[in-house]
């Protein structure tokens, strides 16, 4: 047995509890998928809309490069169209809203999958649902929280923009530049990389935070970083082990896809060369397959930050009950009996994230 597997095994040991947590985590998503099968639609909305989005953006495009003064080429024979004065910027104004409109279509589809898996967690009876709990999302994201989509897709824009432009150079000097300058370069795009998924992540618990609550975006995003630093262990885990699992799920979908092409190629004796249509195939499934899984992964998501802010401003006792499934709260009283010790209560008194009540809260 090799060094790595050891350290492995003792890191799956002392952190049982908190894989048990993760696999507890999915079990209960598996369930709201059940209660929300159109949450399974998600992926084929915001599919649609980036299509169109993109379709009219080169439409745009095309417009702006045929905007200038027309001017024949005396080498080539052509008509060139040459933008002068302040329309010639309008191109990389475009190329902006190309890129923070797409991260605002995609934080739509994470606030929406959020509220609907708020409401899920928050109602204790789960056949009080409402009759379409998405589409009581998507209109609770148009009326109050299109400002806090948008300035959360802004600010990963900003981040997105720089490493854009860093990239183009890095190819444009590629063989130019000496080894110190090529190194600085792709240090600095890997660190906006990075910074950009932290980002990304802290939105859309951002998102969470703002649907519980109703807080603006800032004051969400600030409390959704405490819970997650309250947690960092558990969410390092959720991160490391769920996103391992859902990977494993994507090479299984493609591996049944793959054999399934090669058994239905082999038959086919007109095509002589079937490689590039599987690899196609292939490519085609992974990219389905990433998108339903990363729906699953929002659910999985916002199911913990749910769960980390039941249980620290609630502890079971009368008038604290838990919000939390079943499972979730085997998983608690499982945890406590291990530990031989109860849970300490948690103030809540002060804190801006409050757990949801019949009485009061957006989605209660």
């Amino acid at each position: 047995m090799s060094h790595f597997q050891v350290i492995l095994l003792l890191l799956l040991f002392f952190m049982r509890k908190r894989v048990a947590l993760t696999i507890t985590l999915f079990h209960v998503a598996g369930k709201v998928f059940t209660h929300l099968p159109l949450l399974a639609l998600q992926p084929f909305w915001t599919f649609l809309s980036l299509m169109l989005f993109w379709v009219s953006w080169l439409g745009v495009l095309l417009f702006l490069g045929t905007a200038g003064s027309p001017v024949q080429s005396e080498e080539a024979g052509l008509v060139e169209y040459r933008i002068s004065g302040p329309l010639q910027y309008m191109v990389w104004y475009h190329a902006v809203g190309l890129i923070w409109i797409s991260q605002f279509i995609l934080a739509c589809q994470q606030m929406t999958v959020a509220g609907a898996v708020v409401t899920y967690y928050f109602t204790r009876n789960k056949s009080e649902l409402p009759m379409t709990p998405i589409v009581s999302s998507m209109l609770c994201l148009t009326r109050y929280h299109l400002g806090t989509v948008a300035k959360g897709s802004f600010i990963i824009t900003l981040v997105e923009i720089p490493r854009l432009i860093l990239t183009y150079i890095h190819n444009q000097l590629k063989g130019k530049e000496n080894a110190c300058a090529r190194c600085m370069l792709k240090s600095c795009i890997c660190c906006l990389w990075c910074l950009k998924k932290c980002l990304m992540y802290l939105n859309q618990n951002a998102y969470t935070a703002t649907v519980i609550n109703s807080t603006s975006f800032c004051t969400s995003a600030r409390d959704a970083f405490v819970i997650l630093v309250e947690n960092a262990l558990r969410v390092a885990t959720i991160n490391t082990v769920g996103d391992f699992v859902l990977f494993l799920g994507k090479v299984l979908i493609v591996s049944c896809t793959a054999f399934v092409g090669v058994l239905s190629l082999n038959y086919q004796r007109d095509y002589t060369v079937w490689v590039l249509p599987l690899l196609i195939v292939c490519l085609f499934s992974w990219l389905v397959a990433h998108c339903f899984l990363s729906v699953f992964e929002i659910v999985v998501d916002v199911l913990f930050l749910c769960f980390a802010v039941d249980t620290k401003h609630n502890d079971g006792s009368p008038g604290r009950e838990f919000y939390m499934d079943k499972a979730l709260m085997e998983f608690v009283e499982n945890s406590k009996n291990m530990a031989g010790r109860d849970r300490p209560e948690a103030d809540g008194d002060g804190a801006e994230m409050k757990s949801m009540t019949h009485g009061g809260g957006t989605f209660a």
